[in-house]
């Protein structure tokens, strides 16, 4: 009877955080059959477990025996294994946001992550960012190859921040002109790592599953990689932004541009503003011409959700590797079909992801996938403000959310958008906004007419341009995460105690 512990626990080596030797005092091991040792020898196996919700966990369990050779043997034999583990970050850049959220990004980091990280003799370089842009300008600065990956503490912000940062990086290294819509961009291989601790944590919510710093650490230490995809965003061969998660022009753009004047009042701030601008009503002109995303399988209207794993985020990714090998998909986008809708809209959003959050479990579009070249591009048509407030609610429930008539929904791999004042172009936004408002609708926000112009919402920050070109690129960075996991509820019986003592 070498080695023996009282847990019965099934953990793939992959999930294995860190091997310890440790120490025994005498009241532990005078418990017991370990009495009966003469000097038990031992060490500790942390590990993942899983709980509820897709949170993560650190639990450990710790092996006995009498023979110090066999003990020191098991400890090699593990750390040798964890070695193998190629995949798993050893040097980290670690960006927090003091700021963002309820300005609790660096006690989570200190309290929660780094510990975490010391255990798996992480190394890791800390920077406390002082001011906007602070973390994307300082990317084109250090000296990205000493790093296997970098890791935001933060909220959506600040990963957007960090991804600007690391995808112009990767641009400007490889003489990549960023302004050319068409220009094809270098790949990021660097992953990168978000610890939630903003307002909104939608970017952590849709590919972890939660948004807990403890789950993401793990994530980040057993070195997991999820592809994503960027729509990267221009304006008259300008380019703008690169989004991962929402592009929203109408609803969603107004209520960012209102709450953004009242962020002293917290993350209440966007209930406030939402209520706001479901009351205004306010529908917008333009229109809308995209291109279908052949390539990509499957509908926004299907029940495949994206998932850990998912068959056509590989499927895309295999079609991405014959491309870039020279065989395969070929780029002639301006030969393909493009269609064209014009109308009155009350949003427009492109989601690359489902955009999920604890308010939406669903997200805004349930079978969005992370890395398969496409975004989905849904189209809500002005309707009455009864028929809008169903939509809305719809995405806090299982219905159908594009079961609608003046709801319409694409798969596409490029659009544009061009709004009504912008193609009549006959005068500037402020004489149309004298001659279409007045002093009465000024005081009358919640009237239902329509205004010139809306505000792009691109992952919460805004854009004011009214004319964009939007084009997907495809698994265009990583990030330390596998998609949601299915069933990630086990029986605890896998994970279960045993009172019967194991042999190893």
């Amino acid at each position: 009877k070498s080695c023996v512990y009282t847990e019965n626990c099934f953990v793939p080596t992959s999930e294995i955080i860190a091997v310890e030797e440790t120490e025994l005092n005498k009241k532990k091991s005078n418990i017991g059959k370990w009495q009966k040792m003469e000097k038990p020898y031992a060490f500790t196996v942390y590990y993942v477990k899983r709980a509820r919700n897709h949170r993560w966990r650190c639990s450990d369990v710790t092996f006995w025996c009498v023979d110090e050779h066999l003990c020191n043997q098991w400890i090699q034999a593990l750390k040798e294994i964890l070695e193998m583990q190629k995949s798993r970050p050893k040097q980290l850049l670690v960006y927090i946001n003091p700021y963002g959220g309820k300005r609790q990004g660096k006690r989570i980091y200190e309290q929660k992550v780094a510990p975490l990280f010391s255990l798996a003799s992480i190394s890791t370089d800390v920077v406390i960012t002082e001011h906007a842009n602070h973390a994307k300008d300082n990317l084109f600065e250090v000296n990205i190859n000493k790093y296997d990956g970098v890791v935001c503490v933060g909220g959506d912000g600040m990963f957007s921040e960090v991804m600007h940062g690391l995808i112009g990086r990767m641009q400007k290294d490889s003489g990549i002109d960023q302004n050319n819509p068409k220009a094809p961009l270098v790949q990021c291989n660097i992953r990168i790592g978000i610890i939630p601790a903003g307002s909104t944590d939608c970017i952590c919510y849709s590919t972890v599953g939660i948004s807990d710093p403890v789950t993401s650490a793990l994530h980040i230490i057993v070195g997991d990689c999820q592809p994503l995809d960027v729509s990267a965003v221009h304006h008259n061969n300008t380019f703008l932004k690169y989004s991962v998660s929402l592009l929203g022009y109408g609803f969603y753009g107004d209520i960012l541009k209102d709450s953004e004047k009242k962020r002293w009042m917290g993350p209440v701030r966007y209930d406030y503003s939402g209520f706001k601008t479901f009351l205004s009503h306010h529908y917008y002109e333009g229109t809308i011409s995209f291109q279908p995303a052949k390539h990509a399988l499957g509908s926004p209207r299907d029940k495949d959700s994206c998932r850990a794993g998912c068959n056509v985020c590989k499927r895309s990714e295999q079609q991405l590797t014959e491309q870039q090998k020279g065989r395969g998909l070929k780029h002639e986008e301006d030969e393909e079909e493009w269609k064209v809708i014009k109308g009155k809209f009350l949003a427009i959003n492109a989601v690359n992801m489902s955009c999920a959050c604890p308010r939406s479990p669903k997200g805004l579009s349930p079978a969005a996938h992370l890395a398969d070249g496409s975004a989905d591009l849904i189209l809500v048509r002005k309707c009455s403000r009864l028929g809008f407030l169903r939509y809305l609610v719809r995405h806090t429930n299982q219905d159908d959310q594009f079961d609608f008539s003046f709801v319409d929904v694409y798969r596409v791999k490029s659009f544009q958008f061009t709004s009504k004042l912008s193609e009549d172009n006959e005068s500037s936004v402020t004489d149309i906004g004298k001659k279409r408002f007045g002093h009465f609708c000024r005081d009358h926000p919640a009237c239902c007419c329509n205004i010139p112009n809306s505000t792009w919402n691109c992952d919460g920050e805004t854009l004011d341009s009214s004319a964009i070109e939007v084009r997907v690129h495809c698994q265009l960075m990583k990030l330390f995460a596998r998609g949601i996991e299915e069933n990630n509820c086990k029986d605890e019986a896998a994970y279960s105690q045993s009172s019967d003592e194991q042999l190893l």
